[in-house]
């Protein structure tokens, strides 16, 4: 387990890591060169833009996520200023070198005005680097950049930098790269005025759509910051995981009726993507008076006053642009804490030892185990015998060790025994890897390999559903005990019904795979529906600060209850009321626990979800997606 308080040297840190700005289009240097982001591209064509590592490597970047078939290519305009022999210099990576030193299948090519360069970027080096691709005589005036993907598995491109000085290479220090950006971006010093809220929410999965929609029915003017440009977080057709656990609950049955709105009719994990109904968490935002949404952005700073949050900075994941977002409240919905961390928040991350909170399910003694992330996979049925290429890069499969599976969901977890934030890339990426080895084997060496001949990969997540990282401290601590022995709080606020579910490494794949697992167990430990406390809902020492969804302030056991989705939302929709309650009567969210709990009891019992909305049952799925009715569901 870690903790952390904030220090000089931790906002340092964070300043140095909190990814760089990017140019919606290449701006000439004098006598430098031309700089381009690569998530800027007019045209992305059939690459997508993947932020979800830019605080670690820098900046969103390109990812060519073809499942073994090349991608269109993403291209763009830009204007060359002088004639002259350009050098084309690329900050890529070869994704599959923690694992083998061959050469990788990320390949892909640059291309200028429909001529490709000599040098095949992306399957050489170990880190984020720049790369030579080769050079161009160029004309001034407008010319044509492409990416060119040559095999489909994943290349990435993050920048790219053009120069007529022979040598003339940009930084690969983090720190030196971000002043360079700023420098050849000629980004403003200042972000924009983004404007002032009564409530500002970063992170748009289900817990932070709760909390911002909740508050602006509650009479506050909401921003809602998310990352990504579809709504919904693990619930999104990105990542595919149903929606969990129980709503509308005892003591306040009220909770959660807002889920009916935009809640997937269809349970299931990895399932086709209109079945997670995208467009209707779409429309419970948009559609929501008093409410800002913000797709496509990213928290990137936060200013402080004190032990207090005074704007934050976002910035855009293609075009670079920021803005300054004021509010006297803010609440940090981003799963990883983000935000609470940029504050200087106390956080927790791991597994706490048996005896610091008395619990029977922590180990004996604490470590940084942490419940891992999924990439979700199906295949489909084709008419006819389809191919996929041979691919091993460092993990070998054999007719002993092999899945013989057409999908793979929620049990295919990774990065259980690694950083679930400062190496998630290489989780993710770990993730890709088995998916497309187990396949090719499955395809081309299986000794079953005609039940796979007519067999295709339909879908294979690249955005990684994640379980478990940081935890923010609020003024409680939800803990085992308080679940098992039913302990009353007089803040009692979200009910818990899902068990105790803690994944660990599956043993088969344990035994095949020692130290590299990526499938998952749980054993099922039962509990009886418990309303945790409202003090779990807010940060202890960060005084405008509140939290919903897998950051609350639980310990690691209770986190297996607490991170299901349908429970995250009821505490949005509690957080969102405490907002409302802070706005008129003036206080902070720990004043509302001190001097207005019952004004917050009374919003409990109201409810913030619509009463006219009309569903034939209201339904609820197991871990595998199948629908379960209350009277099926043991606590």
């Amino acid at each position: 387990m870690k903790r952390s308080l904030f220090t000089l040297s931790g906002l340092l840190s964070i300043l140095l890591s909190s990814g760089f700005p990017t140019v919606s289009q290449a701006q000439p240097v004098p006598a430098d060169g031309l700089f381009v982001e690569a998530e800027s591209f007019t045209s992305k064509g059939g690459w997508s833009v993947d932020q979800q590592f830019m605080d670690q490597m820098g900046s969103p970047y390109l990812i060519a996520h073809g499942m073994g078939v090349p991608v269109a290519d993403a291209s763009t305009s830009l204007d060359i200023p002088e004639a002259g022999v350009y050098h084309v210099w690329v900050r890529t990576y070869n994704w599959t070198s923690p694992w083998t030193s061959s050469e990788g299948p990320g390949a892909f090519r640059i291309k200028i005005d429909g001529k490709p360069l000599k040098t095949v970027l992306g399957v050489k080096g170990d880190s984020w680097q720049w790369q030579y691709a080769g050079s161009a005589r160029l004309k001034p005036g407008q010319t044509t950049l492409a990416l060119s993907d040559l095999k489909g598995f994943d290349g990435r491109c993050d920048a790219l930098w053009l120069t007529k000085e022979e040598g003339n290479v940009p930084p690969a220090d983090k720190e030196a790269l971000r002043t360079f950006r700023r420098k050849v971006g000629a980004l403003p010093e200042k972000p924009s005025d983004g404007g002032e809220y009564d409530f500002v929410v970063i992170g748009g999965g289900v817990a932070g759509m709760c909390a911002a929609v909740s508050a602006a029915r509650f009479g506050c003017k909401v921003a809602l910051v998310n990352d990504r440009p579809i709504p919904g977080g693990n619930n999104s057709s990105e990542i595919r995981v149903h929606l969990g656990a129980y709503i509308e609950q005892p003591p306040y049955p009220a909770l959660g009726r807002m889920l009916r709105e935009f809640g997937h009719s269809k349970g299931g994990n990895a399932q086709p993507a209109s079945n997670y109904e995208d467009d209707k968490k779409l429309a419970f935002i948009e559609g929501q008076e008093g409410l800002t949404y913000l797709p496509c952005f990213r928290a990137v700073k936060v200013n402080m006053e004190g032990s207090k949050i005074a704007s934050v900075v976002i910035r855009n994941i293609e075009t670079a642009e920021e803005r300054l977002l004021r509010a006297p409240l803010f609440a940090d919905c981003t799963g990883d804490g983000n935000l609470g961390f940029m504050a200087g928040a106390d956080w927790m991350m791991g597994r706490e030892g048996r005896d610091e909170f008395g619990e029977s399910l922590a180990p004996e003694k604490g470590d940084k185990l942490t419940m891992g992330s999924s990439v979700q996979w199906y295949s489909v049925e084709e008419p006819k015998k389809s191919s996929f290429p041979e691919f091993e890069y460092g993990v070998k499969f054999t007719e002993e060790n092999s899945e013989k599976v057409t999908m793979g969901e929620w049990t295919w977890e990774t990065g259980m025994n690694l950083d679930q934030i400062n190496d998630f890339e290489r989780i993710r990426d770990y993730g890709l890897l088995v998916v497309y080895s187990n396949w090719s084997f499955l395809k081309n060496h299986c000794s079953k390999k005609e039940d796979y001949a007519n067999r295709s990969l339909g879908w294979v997540a690249y955005v990684a559903g994640k379980r478990e990282s940081r935890r923010l401290v609020g003024d409680y601590i939800l803990k085992q005990d308080d679940v098992d022995k039913q302990v009353f709080h007089e803040d009692a606020s979200f009910t818990m019904t899902w068990h105790f579910d803690l994944h660990f490494p599956d043993p088969a794949n344990s035994a095949n795979f020692p130290g590299n697992e990526f499938k998952a167990a749980t054993k099922s430990n039962p509990i009886y529906p418990y309303a945790a406390p409202y003090r779990c809902l807010y940060s202890r020492n960060i005084d405008n600060l509140f939290m919903a969804g897998r950051d609350i302030s639980t310990t690691h056991v209770t986190l297996g209850s607490t991170r299901l989705m349908r429970t995250g939302a009821m505490m949005g929709e509690v957080v969102g009321m405490a907002a409302s309650v802070c706005k008129e009567k003036g206080t902070t969210p720990r004043g509302v626990y001190q001097h207005y709990l019952p004004e917050l009891k009374e919003l409990m019992k109201k409810g913030a979800g619509r009463t006219n909305i009309q569903l034939p049952d209201n339904q609820h799925f197991n871990e595998g997606g199948h629908l379960k009715k209350p009277k099926d569901i043991v606590f």
